[in-house]
């Protein structure tokens, strides 16, 4: 496989950008890899600068449900380009895209846009510390919540991949007061609340894990959320930025009915382009700015752009039985994977929530971030690299998830299984 272009490229971009990349998973660091230089895509295909041709399992990180290049989303986004790129001032889009989101979402009566999964978790943490006039935030192990201050404590996903156990430049006067307990461990959960529910502010949480690799909720894990924070006036936050529309169309908190009082988005609910949003319920969000004092704001937030192709890709995503045939395509690469690790006899913890799926080289179950750090990284470099020779498309880090999109059929999921057989035969 051909790769000199990408190779001319990423010496280039070293010179030029921290890293040679603009965020730091894409650096293939961990694989012992450098990164492909991506020319364009289509469906679930995408091809490099030296013409390589890929399945693609990452999906811009679980943005494009439904492929990349859908012809409704391409076409809301070049009518919308007619009209201008940012107005810096409110448009119908905005508030077209705002009401889908809050007839989705139960627990979301009002919306705020933004411009990136972090703006959005870092804002519904100002706005929990403002409400309650607490200043402790809890968050939980290898959950990656973006990069704000408060919340690179214990983060997953780069982090985890490159062996950052945090970052300089977050002064201890703000790591105090986010305290990270572990992910499906209700006892820890209980005692911390027990000890410090009356100054903790709110509870953080990604009701399904994608940056410690793909870890579900425990039974219980997020009823005890709930619970807890009603008992102690916290807020519950739910940080759906990758389960948002993905697995389901209200989002994990419809599929396990478990509702929170601030939800994240971000991902889906902008089609491919870079956006966020935040929300809960009136009585929260009046006390954001300009309606409140809890100050934020963004020059490009809620653009029409990014509000079109939003718009454009939930309208495909709530047709009947769309969830459904996105399901059976996860299981069927589920299924195939654990098949042929069985087969090669190595052992293998995979898991699904709808199209997320994510699987451990591990021997024993992986229910927290403790438990995921035990997987054997060398095999996992090894199938990472032996499946980008033979055109299939991962996350390059054993801490990331699998995205399904509808563009995925089944012969593209027979020919990734055929490969993984291969490489996994050849890891023993």
């Amino acid at each position: 496989m051909n790769l000199s272009n990408s190779k001319k490229l990423f010496d280039r971009a070293v010179k030029l950008i921290p890293g040679g990349v603009n965020s730091p998973v894409r650096a293939c660091q961990s694989v012992g890899a450098e990164p492909l230089f991506i020319d364009r895509a289509e469906g679930c295909l995408i091809f490099d600068a030296d013409g390589n041709r890929y399945i693609d399992y990452i999906g811009s990180w679980g943005s494009l449900i439904l492929g990349h290049r859908y012809p409704s989303v391409i076409e809301a986004v070049t009518v919308v380009l007619e009209r201008g790129t940012s107005f810096g001032a409110p448009t119908d889009l905005e508030v077209q895209l705002a009401q889908m989101v809050v007839e989705a979402v139960p627990s979301v009566e009002i919306v705020r846009m933004v411009n990136s999964g972090t703006e959005a978790t870092m804002s519904a943490v100002r706005l929990a510390r403002g409400v309650t006039q607490r200043e402790l935030i809890i968050k939980f192990d290898g959950c990656y919540h973006g990069h704000a201050d408060t919340l690179l404590v214990a983060a997953g996903s780069g982090l985890a991949t490159l062996g950052i156990p945090g970052s300089p430049g977050v002064p201890e006067s703000i790591a105090r007061h986010t305290l990270s307990l572990p992910y499906n461990d209700v006892d820890s959960l209980n005692k911390v609340m027990t000890e410090k529910g009356e100054f903790v502010a709110g509870i953080i949480v990604e009701p399904v894990a994608g940056n410690m690799g793909l870890v579900a909720p425990g039974k219980g894990f997020l009823e005890t959320l709930r619970q807890l924070c009603d008992r102690y006036g916290s807020l519950l936050i739910f940080d759906e930025v990758m389960t948002g529309f993905r697995v389901a169309y209200g989002g994990a908190q419809a599929l396990y009915g478990v509702y929170p009082d601030l939800t994240c988005f971000g991902k889906i609910i902008g089609g491919g382009l870079p956006v966020g949003a935040y929300g809960g319920k009136r009585e929260l969000m009046s006390q954001v700015a300009p309606q409140g004092s809890i100050y934020q704001a963004g020059t490009l937030s809620g653009n029409p752009v990014a509000m079109a192709a939003g718009i454009a890709t939930l309208e495909q995503i709530q047709k009947d039985g769309f969830y459904e045939a996105l399901d059976q395509k996860a299981e069927h690469l589920l299924s195939g994977l654990q098949h042929a690790a069985q087969k090669a006899t190595i052992p293998v913890q995979a898991q699904r929530v709808g199209s997320m799926l994510g699987f451990f080289f591990n021997d024993r179950a992986v229910k927290n971030f403790d438990d995921s750090k035990t997987s054997d990284l060398k095999k996992f470099s090894a199938f990472y690299n032996g499946l980008r020779q033979a055109g299939i498309y991962i996350a390059p880090s054993q801490f990331e998830a699998l995205f399904i999109s509808a563009a995925h059929e089944t012969e593209h999921i027979e020919a990734t299984l055929k490969a993984a057989e291969r490489v996994l035969v050849q890891l023993k």
